[in-house]
């Protein structure tokens, strides 16, 4: 029998909001995050809009030697633990730190730190580089920072499987707990790479945006107009427990988390399938694994990049999955307000989700004008709904053809 497993904390840094209170109401109120980029200047680059985060400030959380030691991936994800943990009221010195533990990713982790010490080799010489770049770039040191700061002794480890990280790592950390090995879980994704070579990278591939004019409306999923993606920065984390932990400790409950799936396209590097089959066979076995139908779902978190192919054929996929009952669903885009935000997507994505199931609201996809007609489905356009959500499921999908799909429902005691 597989253990039960809730969520009872969550912590976000996004760039609506560098809390979990300010994300979900500029999400509601379909704020954009999205304008030209601030952290370098990008005239020379193609693509000049990004979500960058406004007015975090790592000393609120770090002290400020050591926060000069962690690239900023690792400083997002430590503020949005400590907020989650916060949230979740899980008391450290009276918990078994054994049995927690840490399951965090990130898709391209210390990248900032990596050109800043790549800079520092070619002008100034080898003994100018860091004794700190090592553990500052790798993507682990973000579960390991965040284990030794917590005393978790279980399980530390890091998952990078670029835009769908977070879910995978959320998932991975599901089963730890259905199979009694851990208590509690810190788990999500983090992610700060807005840099000059990313951002070149990405424009370079013509993944990117380059609404240049217009960065508020550059992100527009499933919009008839869509041209590319537009890069973001944030963190997610939420506290995963097993049932009979949260119980026995009296903690709040945002929702279950009853099914996940991961599977792969075996396709292309950075096309998805244009059959869709990855996709809708992951979707299809996540709801598997939580044992309900596709009529049980109300609402789905879409990957929902704003490019023309993905938007296209997540479509599809929903379409073949849930057949008639798609008409029905109500889908929105997290991206369409914080970008993508690459490795920490699926984790904040997930946090959204949650956030409708327990509030029964679902969030936007903002910039919706033009209708394409090959995505035709109820993508909440503009505007927040209320509604029922029982049970929602959150999609994410990465490079190299690799897919995630996670569903929380409604947390009911006798069931």
């Amino acid at each position: 029998m597989k253990k039960r497993v809730v969520i009872t904390g969550m912590g976000a840094v996004t760039p609506i909001g560098n809390s979990l209170e300010t994300f979900w109401e500029n999400a509601k109120a379909g704020v954009s995050g999205t304008d030209r980029i601030a952290s370098f200047d990008p005239s020379d680059h193609s693509s000049q809009v990004a979500a960058e985060i406004k007015g975090f400030d790592p000393t609120t959380f770090i002290d400020k030697k050591e926060a000069k030691r962690m690239d900023a991936f690792v400083q997002l994800a430590i503020a949005a633990s400590d907020m989650a943990i916060a949230d979740a009221n899980l008391p450290l010195d009276h918990i078994d730190l054994t049995r927690a533990g840490v399951l965090v990713g990130s898709g391209m982790g210390g990248l900032k730190t990596l050109e800043e010490q790549h800079r520092i080799l070619l002008e100034k010489g080898a003994k100018r580089v860091s004794p700190f770049f090592i553990p500052m770039e790798i993507i682990n040191l973000a579960p390991g920072q965040l284990s030794i700061r917590y005393g978790f002794q279980g399980i530390n480890i890091s998952v990078a499987t670029a835009c769908a990280t977070g879910a995978h790592a959320i998932g991975e950390a599901l089963r730890y707990i259905q199979r009694g090995e851990m208590d509690v879980m810190l788990t999500g994704g983090t992610e700060s790479c807005i840099t000059p070579l990313s951002v070149a990278g990405f424009a370079n591939m013509r993944a990117l945006s380059t609404r240049n004019d217009d960065p508020t409306h550059a992100s527009r999923p499933f919009d008839k107009d869509r041209d590319g993606f537009v890069i973001g920065e944030g963190s997610g984390i939420l506290i995963l427990e097993s049932l009979e932990h949260a119980l026995a400790r009296n903690a709040k409950i945002y929702a279950e988390v009853v099914g996940y799936a991961a599977t792969a396209d075996a396709y292309h590097i950075t096309s998805p399938d244009p059959e869709a089959n990855g996709v809708t066979r992951c979707m299809q076995r996540a709801l598997d694994d939580a044992g309900i139908s596709p009529k049980d779902i109300n609402y789905i978190n879409a990957h929902g990049t704003s490019t023309p192919f993905n938007d296209k054929f997540e479509t599809l996929a929903i379409k073949r999955v849930f057949n008639s009952h798609s008409n029905n669903v109500v889908i929105s885009s997290t991206k369409s307000m914080v970008g993508h935000t690459l490795g920490a997507a699926g984790a904040i994505e997930l946090i959204a989700a949650a956030l409708s199931v327990k509030h029964d609201v679902v969030h936007p996809t903002i910039n919706y004008e033009t209708p394409d007609p090959e995505c035709d489905l109820d993508y909440a356009p503009n505007t927040a709904r209320h509604v029922t959500v029982n049970a929602a499921l959150s999609n994410s999908f990465g490079f190299g053809g690799t897919n995630a799909s996670v569903v929380v429902k409604k947390y009911i005691s006798n069931n």
